[in-house]
């Protein structure tokens, strides 16, 4: 009844617009449907269908208290808002709205007939109930995984990625939210347009989101976004080092970006790892004894070993001897659930760095989220506009965090593929994620041992798997890694990562490579230079694969020891 009275009141006020001068497109008369005295689209009530009623809708969305109050509060408000008459209030009543105002001709996708099951669902994922992405279908949502590669004898077949430590395949929702909303692409922050506001509005709603995900309460903490976690560590690192003589204790574990990010901005203590390539808790705590750390910095999970660190407790050791935590997360976001708090102060987390290319929106996205009142202290060593209120011939204003951290024009894709990748990974759930690596963990141990016996190094803690995300990495003793992973992907269309990782003191300590004997290597991705083969596995990889990966791997190994195809290699070193 609703609609169907609302479509007879939009006919006339459609004839009215054409005949008068009107803020509201023509559009906009057509769907603008009234019900007494209030109008659909007229959020604020104001008479017109504008851009003010816009930018109340997504203040209500992004969760401002007042507004989320006033719709709550006012059912006319609510009503008015459904600009599409979906009976829910969410991003496509935005669209819509934004759409009408630019004179956009409008399809209703509620009207019978016209919804086509599949439509990819609007970034926040509203349209999508829950459950729609799961362990058992996620397959179907990744672009690109049927895409044939022509293997050495010709022959095509679909790649078996096993190298998603280093970057994901897009999710297929992901690549369809950031086309769907370069549609309605504008300036963020400073433009005067429908496409500028849309695009700044849904720029701070993931903003929101990305603290969501992590469990950071917007009291406390903001987010700025970076490229990558190598590029939010090392504008982090710009902004709290204020001191050649500061220092900053890390790990032996740690990937190049949580360690020369430090270790040029000024001095920096190792805690070391156990002999099987665990963090040592103890030798953290003493270190912290003995220096004045001001900063510890420590991945959340080894991109070598897969080892899962107990963030929380070292923050209660950094915060116990007067230093803050910062957590390199580019490992854990798209394995395990990851919270700011702790349970007490005393357990939470400063600062949380990570990339939205390792969970599937591989659009250079990431974020750094981080207690308000410290990123405030501070100022990153990158400058120009967007981070200003007003500068002078002389003089500089600069803005709060987080805009001071986000200088120049952002990059919009990567914020609206990384809000619609959370939201995929959230709705699979990571518990069931957990339960699927520990699955593909174990069997590709398992068979790696049972194929190579004494000839096969599996490092790490190939026992307990426990605290492990979805990484493997092994050596045959007998066999050049470098040669190996080339053969694994010509003969099989299987990739893997071989080398040192950007972890090179981490993988020198696990194939006890002595420091002082590194000035004999060539560069880390030299035949030559002592190096692993890293499996590291995604949501969609299947036991299937590990097993096909399990089939081709003796060929393989076969073919590079014989003396026939070593000769064509001269001098081929094996470390292990």
């Amino acid at each position: 009844m609703k609609k169907l009275y609302g479509k007879i009141i939009a006919a006339a006020l459609a004839a009215v617009t054409m005949l008068s001068a009107c803020s509201v497109s023509a559009f906009a008369a057509q769907k603008q449907q009234a019900v007494g005295n209030i109008a659909f689209g007229d959020v604020n009530k104001d008479g017109e269908v504008d851009i003010d009623d816009v930018t109340l809708l997504q203040k209500y969305l992004a969760k401002y208290p007042e507004v989320v109050e006033l719709f709550e509060n006012d059912d006319h408000i609510m009503f008015a808002a459904d600009f599409n008459s979906d009976d829910k209030v969410d991003i496509n009543d935005v669209t819509a709205i934004q759409k009408s105002i630019a004179g956009y001709d409008y399809e209703d996708p509620y009207d019978p007939g016209e919804v086509d099951p599949e439509t990819p669902a609007d970034i926040w994922g509203h349209t999508e109930p829950d459950g729609t992405y799961t362990i058992d279908n996620i397959r179907d949502y990744i672009v690109g995984l049927d895409t044939p590669v022509e293997l050495e004898d010709g022959t095509e077949r679909p790649l078996i990625n096993f190298d998603n430590a280093a970057t994901t395949p897009a999710f297929t929702s992901v690549m369809d939210a950031v086309n769907q909303e370069l549609l309605m692409y504008g300036s963020i922050g400073r433009g005067f347009s429908q496409k500028s506001n849309h695009s700044t509005d849904l720029y701070n709603i993931v903003r929101q989101k990305v603290l969501d995900f992590v469990g950071a309460s917007d009291s406390k903490y903001t987010c700025f976004y970076v490229n990558n976690t190598t590029d939010g560590l090392n504008k982090l690192a710009s902004a709290l080092i204020e001191n050649e003589s500061d220092i900053v204790l890390t790990t032996r574990m740690e990937h190049h970006a949580n360690d020369l990010s430090w270790r040029e901005r000024c001095r920096v203590v190792y805690s070391e790892v156990d002999e099987k390539g665990r963090v040592d808790y103890d030798d953290m705590e003493r270190l912290l004894k003995e220096y004045r750390v001001k900063y510890v910095a420590v991945t959340a999970a080894s991109n070598v070993t897969g080892f899962v660190n107990d963030v929380h407790r070292i923050a209660r050791l950094a915060h116990r001897y007067g230093a803050k935590i910062i957590v390199d997360g580019a490992q854990i976001v798209a394995h395990r659930e990851f919270r700011m708090t702790g349970g007490t102060s005393y357990s939470d987390i400063d600062f949380f760095v990570f990339s939205a290319h390792k969970m599937y929106s591989p659009y250079g996205g990431g974020a750094v989220v981080g207690k308000t009142d410290l990123l405030e202290k501070h100022m990153p060593e990158f400058y120009g506009g967007g981070t200003v209120k007003i500068v002078g011939d002389y003089s500089v204003t600069y803005k709060d965090a987080p805009a001071s951290y986000e200088a120049g024009s952002p990059n919009y894709p990567g914020v609206i593929g990384l809000g619609k990748a959370i939201d995929v990974l959230s709705d699979v759930g990571f518990e069931d994620i957990q339960q699927h690596e520990y699955a593909l963990n174990r069997r590709l141990i398992d068979g790696l041992r049972e194929l190579g016996g004494d000839n096969v190094v599996v490092y790490g803690d190939p026992d307990d798997i426990s605290d492990k995300v979805g990484v493997v990495t092994f050596n045959f003793k007998n066999a050049n890694s470098y040669l190996l992973a080339q053969e694994l992907s010509k003969m099989g269309g299987i990739a893997t990562r071989q080398g040192a990782f950007c972890a090179h003191p981490y993988v020198w300590r696990l194939m006890h490579i002595p420091d002082d004997t590194l000035d004999q290597f060539d560069s880390c991705g030299a035949m030559n230079t002592p190096g692993m083969i890293r499996v590291s596995f995604g949501i969609y990889n299947t036991e299937e694969e590990v097993d096909e990966f399990l089939r081709v791997l003796p060929e393989a190994l076969a073919k590079v020891t014989t003396p026939d195809y070593l000769k064509n290699y001269g001098n081929v070193r094996i470390y292990y």
